[in-house]
């Protein structure tokens, strides 16, 4: 039995599937195949059950699963331990973003790069993904870091929050939308849109779910016309006069560019809020902190200029 064996056995338990799990470890199937058939042969029972659609666990397995985890573990801690003598990050980072967060005024794409640039023995994987999703996977340990949109006040056990962004919710109309009451007008009360399309982030959002449950307590359940994952892109839906995008706040110029108005959603003030999420039990090892740290200082630095 060696280390390889067991990496192999956890990541096709994963992934439920032999195929899935080369593809993530970027080998052939047939050999991960054969690595985890060699590793049922030397402890004598069955591990896996291949009779169905998917991979399962046998009873040994699901008995063995959680010291095969807890080696691995053990032989991560080892070379971490050795790393940080060394002065070298290594390993892995998986971080979840939300739609369109690379967009933001923090240049992530940037912020990777340089990260990587100074320690590229650390691989970084990126996803984006809802909100909800996200804090799932942070759970399950499939991230290390999300940058996610709030929709309640509370993160759910074993997540530590961080809120980075909080902008004032906003509605984006076309020129001559019925809410452009007169010129001047710069807010819209949320009982305004009882009976409007509105475009708005998919369900699992944290801005999605703001709106909802602010729509809830006030009587109604909001009309959503139009979805799409990118805020830039609902902007531009209103722009076309399709419905009331439900956002965050716009910078100026881009609304003017796109003929657009906006404003600001009161009685009750809803907020966009950001947030760096991990598990309340810190991230997954010393180049998944950094990662953090730089992070962190990346938006402490936005909110102090």
């Amino acid at each position: 039995m060696d280390v390889r064996q067991l990496r192999y056995f956890v990541t096709v338990v994963e992934e439920a599937n032999f195929t899935r799990a080369a593809a993530r470890l970027h080998l052939a199937q047939p050999g991960v195949s054969a690595q985890v058939r060699q590793l049922e042969r030397e402890l004598g029972q069955p591990l896996l059950d291949r009779s169905g659609g998917s991979v399962t666990l046998t009873e040994v397995g699901e008995a063995v699963l959680p010291y095969a985890r807890a080696a691995l573990a053990a032989v991560t801690s080892v070379r971490q331990t050795v790393d940080e003598f060394s002065g070298l990050l290594r390993g892995r980072v998986d971080i979840g973003l939300v739609p369109g967060a690379g967009a933001h005024e923090v240049d992530l794409p940037s912020l990777l790069a340089g990260f990587h640039e100074d320690h590229p023995g650390v691989e970084i994987s990126l996803t984006e993904d809802t909100s909800e999703r996200m804090l799932a996977a942070l759970g399950r340990g499939e991230l290390d870091i999300a940058l996610i949109g709030l929709a309640r006040e509370e993160p759910p056990p074993g997540i530590s929050l961080q809120v980075v962004i909080d902008e004032p919710l906003v509605v984006a109309v076309a020129p001559g939308d019925p809410l452009l009451t007169h010129e001047g007008r710069t807010v819209v009360a949320l009982s305004e849109l009882r009976d409007r399309p509105l475009i708005s982030l998919p369900r699992g959002t944290g801005i999605r779910g703001v709106l909802e449950r602010a729509c809830t307590q006030a009587g109604f359940r909001p009309r959503i016309a139009f979805e799409a994952a990118a805020p830039g892109f609902l902007a531009r839906l209103a722009a076309r006069g399709l419905g009331v995008a439900v956002v965050p706040a716009l910078p100026a110029d881009e609304a003017s560019a796109l003929g657009l108005r906006t404003l600001e959603v009161t009685r009750p003030r809803l907020r966009a809020r950001v947030a760096l999420a991990r598990r309340a039990d810190g991230p997954g090892g010393p180049a998944a902190a950094a990662l953090l740290d730089r992070l962190r200082t990346a938006f402490d630095a936005l909110g102090s200029g």
